[in-house]
């Protein structure tokens, strides 16, 4: 199994580009089923993800063109509307699935997604939101399956914001008969980009990114041709890193609107912050950082997915501070790791209480999940010594080369 293997070796400088956003990529490669005209799809970031999904897409009988991060997907010849669980398994987002399928064939046979390290993330507001568009649907054998002659608008509010349900909702009720009104939706730039795709395709959308979604449906959609945004956690992750080192990194390809807090939050830390339209600069002057509060909640506040990589800026920085996880139970696994390279961390239910350490000690650690590999990677950049970093497949699901991009600043780490 591949490893990581990574010397600390002083600050990370220089320049990085940022790639497409998974988490953008992932509905609107969902979203090509919704039209028998093709899509063309630029900026897809070169992660596990990706590569699973468009297996996903071609097992269903769409044609795909791609080169290096250009897609091409023609849905026009699809056959069937079985998403298995062998491929779903790798993969939660399989289950945006559901809603085009469904919204355009009448039907959909999707797999419930397998368990997560990280916790819980139930299905059951997809089903109920379907369900009030007037889909029958029933759990058999561990399958979602779901029949509707055509959807029918339908007002329904989330119980708890969710960006893949708002996401599967709107899609389907793009092509639903008559109105739908979403409310409590997730507001993350990720759904108020599958909403510009779906405009381009011709559906009737207001409100996405705001906590109430009008649509109204159309006949039929038709193709466009669409760039992913930039992904704001790579983003917010290759930042840290540079804070965690002392470092001076410009990031670009990237956009400084969607990182509110998470930049707030490096600067409460003392790091000096330079923002350009599609650039950001961090610069600790050479200086430690200091420990900084991070309490996780729905957008447009912090994100989880930086809380990982925040826990690890902790550690090494000058101070104490708590992290608070709101939104995933078990999203604290990356911390007996972290321990293990001499990180002071002490946890109390979904709170974790760090005090920072001016040097963490290379050591052999396991990731858990996608960002936990994140936070080990950073704690790594800043130890003495060399830390190898096992399971790294899960680093691969969400993060495009990032080792060779970290090599570029200057950090000593391979594959081994």
């Amino acid at each position: 199994m591949e490893k990581l293997l990574i010397t600390g070796n002083g600050p990370l400088r220089g320049e990085v580009q940022i790639a497409g956003a998974k988490n953008a990529a992932l509905p609107i490669l969902a979203a090509a089923l919704l039209s028998r005209e093709p899509l063309d799809i630029s900026n897809i970031p070169q992660v596990r993800d990706i590569d699973t999904a468009l297996q996903l897409l071609q097992l269903l009988g769409c044609a795909v063109e791609r080169s290096a991060t250009d897609l091409h997907i023609d849905s026009s010849a699809v056959d069937s509307v079985r998403a298995p669980y062998e491929l779903v398994k790798t993969m939660r987002g399989s289950i945006l699935l559901l809603g085009p399928l469904l919204a355009r064939f009448g039907e959909a046979d999707v797999s419930l997604p397998g368990g997560c390290a990280i916790g819980s993330r139930p299905v059951n507001e997809h089903i109920a939101g379907l369900a009030a568009m007037g889909a029958r649907i029933r759990i058999e054998a561990g399958y979602i399956k779901a029949q509707a002659a055509r959807l029918r608008g339908a007002h329904f509010s989330f119980d708890v914001p969710s960006v893949t349900a708002t996401e599967n909702l709107m899609m389907a009720a793009a092509l639903a008969q008559g109105g739908t009104v979403l409310e409590n939706c997730a507001m993350e730039p990720e759904v108020g980009d599958l909403a510009r795709l779906l405009v381009g395709m011709g559906a009737h959308i207001e409100g996405a990114g705001s906590s109430t979604i009008r649509i109204e449906g159309v006949p039929a959609l038709h193709g466009t041709s669409h760039r992913v945004p930039p992904d704001r956690i790579e983003t917010g992750t290759f930042l840290v890193a540079a804070a965690a080192t002392r470092g001076d990194v410009r990031v670009t390809h990237t956009e400084p609107d969607f990182l509110h807090h998470v930049l707030g939050k490096l600067e409460q830390a003392g790091a000096r912050l330079q923002l350009g339209p599609d650039w950001i600069r961090l610069d600790t002057r050479g200086k430690r950082c200091k420990a900084v509060n991070v309490t996780t909640a729905p957008y447009p506040a912090f994100p989880t997915d930086m809380q990982a990589q925040f826990m690890a800026l902790n550690a090494l920085a000058e101070g104490s501070a708590t992290v608070v996880e709101n939104i995933f139970e078990n999203r604290f696994m990356h911390v007996a790791e972290l321990q293990r390279m001499g990180a002071a961390i002490e946890l109390q239910g979904h709170t974790a209480i760090v005090q920072g350490r001016e040097r963490l000690q290379g050591a052999p650690v396991m990731a858990t999940d996608l960002r936990a590999s994140a936070s080990l990677i950073i704690a790594a950049l800043a130890a003495d010594g060399e830390t190898s970093i096992d399971r790294v497949y899960h680093l691969d699901r969400g993060y495009a080369h990032i080792d060779r991009k970290l090599a570029q600043l200057g950090a000593l780490i391979r594959r081994g």
